[in-house]
């Protein structure tokens, strides 16, 4: 049995949407991020260095995922990679206010924390349409 998200005009329709989404969000964090680093510093108590890093990191990353979403047919390959991706960026996202290499502000372990978390509702997300959209093919 099919669902909303999964027909057969567009079995990647789940996975679309969900890249697209994450492409938009990617990019708006990554303006933040890179566009006012000193500001956040303040309120987060992460170095300036590393707010402007990730940023500029995450708007080439944005425009990826919005080019893979657009794509007539989304390679399975790429789809994997972008979720591992995603679940890296995650990890690593709960696992830094706990190694000692930054001493973010209450408000920034929070953030960076609730960003990772986001970040891993998307793998997930992005994970179910490509399951869906392999189960759809075969």
């Amino acid at each position: 049995m099919r669902d909303a998200t999964t027909t057969d005009r567009d079995p990647q329709g789940l996975l679309r949407r969900a890249l697209l989404v994450d492409a938009a969000a990617t990019a708006g964090m990554g303006a933040l991020l890179a566009g006012a680093p000193g500001l956040l510093e303040t309120l987060l108590g992460l170095p300036v260095a590393l707010l402007r890093g990730a940023g500029l990191a995450l708007l080439p990353f944005a425009a990826l995922l919005a080019w893979v979403a657009r794509r007539p047919r989304i390679p399975a390959r790429l789809a994997w990679t972008l979720v591992l991706l995603n679940v890296l960026w995650a990890i690593d996202s709960v696992v830094l206010p706990l190694t000692g290499w930054i001493d973010p502000t209450a408000l920034g372990a929070a953030f960076v924390v609730a960003q990772g978390l986001i970040v891993a509702a998307f793998a997930w997300i992005e994970w179910t349409g490509l399951r869906r959209a392999t189960l759809a093919v075969a």
